[in-house]
């Protein structure tokens, strides 16, 4: 099994591991409600180095990302980066990923962990592509929170804004970051080499940052409505019904296009849709659900720490067109509402 370069690190922090998509990862360290709300509330930092990541490179580069995903990154400039998606020929999504863009014929591509070697595998089939694995070289920090940004100017001398990358040296040594994350707080993504990643986390310790597990990660992506490939998405889901058209521009030629357009000149007979639950209980990954007019499954399923009640995200079909739905736990149908997250910044 893999394990992080951090790993002896998380151990003399009391962290508990669990087996993350062949990774021996961090899942918690003292309690999951305790992480969240520090993320939610001040700062946390993450070690996501199980993350897939690699360089593209060349003057095939930008043509391969156009060419295969479903944004244009040719929309952007140097200095930004991109949400897109990887999808087969039937417009489903075979992967969710992140570029950094650091200069022309230059960019970071973040595919999931569980994705990596088939995502990098497809560009290194493309024409004019140089691929290099930055797995082996690196380890990924995510610094998020209200605090984060704060923290990271002072630690770093830089913060770079939502959406946007930055370079500089910490100690001596080359640091690369970005304005993303999956909590939907505020912070960045941190890339370094193993032995700066380790004294860069101890600093985080020493100013403050909680040390929070995977776990908490879930939670807060969850409330914050983000999908997760392998729950909301996979080959069999298409943009459109996950809601992630925002993701998807048709000003270029990309594969899964010629049925993405098709699809949405007929309707989608199915959609992502989010939901807080007015009584009592724990929607699960796979419960039931049911609206006045149709019916689906919870794809993934909590209780939001922020709202002490429960949350979840479903595919419905048809999509609801009231707010009315009820998740099925155990013998009962618990009622809710249709909720558009992020669940804890609803506005009622």
């Amino acid at each position: 099994m893999n394990r992080s370069p951090l790993h002896d690190l998380h151990q003399g922090l009391g962290a508990k591991f669990v087996d993350f998509g062949g990774w021996e990862m961090p899942v918690q360290y003292t309690s999951v409600l305790a992480e969240h709300r520090a993320v939610r509330s001040a700062c946390g930092w993450f070690d996501v180095t199980h993350l897939g990541r690699f360089e593209l490179s060349g003057p095939g580069a930008e043509s391969s990302l156009l060419t295969l995903t479903s944004n244009n990154v040719a929309s952007l400039e140097p200095g930004r980066t991109q949400y897109t998606l990887l999808l087969n020929e039937s417009g489903g999504i075979v992967d969710d990923l992140v570029v950094w863009w650091w200069q022309p014929e230059r960019y970071w591509v973040f595919p999931n962990a569980a994705n990596h070697d088939r995502v990098m595998a497809a560009f290194v089939a493309e024409p004019g592509c140089s691929v290099r694995d930055l797995r082996p070289e690196s380890v990924l920090i995510a610094v998020q929170g209200p605090e984060a940004p704060t923290l990271l100017e002072t630690l770093l001398g830089v913060a770079p804004k939502r959406f946007r990358t930055a370079a500089t040296e910490w100690e001596g040594r080359e640091v690369r970051l970005a304005g993303t994350g999956y909590t939907g707080e505020r912070g960045g993504e941190v890339c370094v080499d193993p032995d700066t990643g380790e004294r860069l986390v101890e600093a985080l310790v020493s100013a403050g940052a909680k040390p929070c597990g995977l776990a908490a990660r879930d939670t807060l992506r969850l409330e914050a409505g983000l999908p997760l490939w392998g729950y909301e998405m996979d080959e069999s889901t298409t943009p459109i019904e996950a809601g992630l058209d925002f993701a998807v521009d048709l000003r270029h030629e990309f594969r899964g296009k010629t049925a993405l357009e098709a699809e949405m000149a007929r309707g989608v007979d199915r959609r992502l849709t989010g939901f807080v639950l007015e009584e009592k209980g724990i929607p699960r990954h796979g419960y039931p659900v049911r609206t006045p007019g149709g019916g689906g499954t919870v794809t993934s399923g909590n209780i939001s720490p922020m709202l002490d009640t429960g949350i979840g995200l479903a595919y419905v079909s048809p999509p609801p067109s009231g707010a009315d739905i009820e998740v099925q736990i155990r013998d009962r149908w618990v009622p809710g509402r249709v909720a558009e997250p992020p669940f804890h910044r609803e506005k009622k």
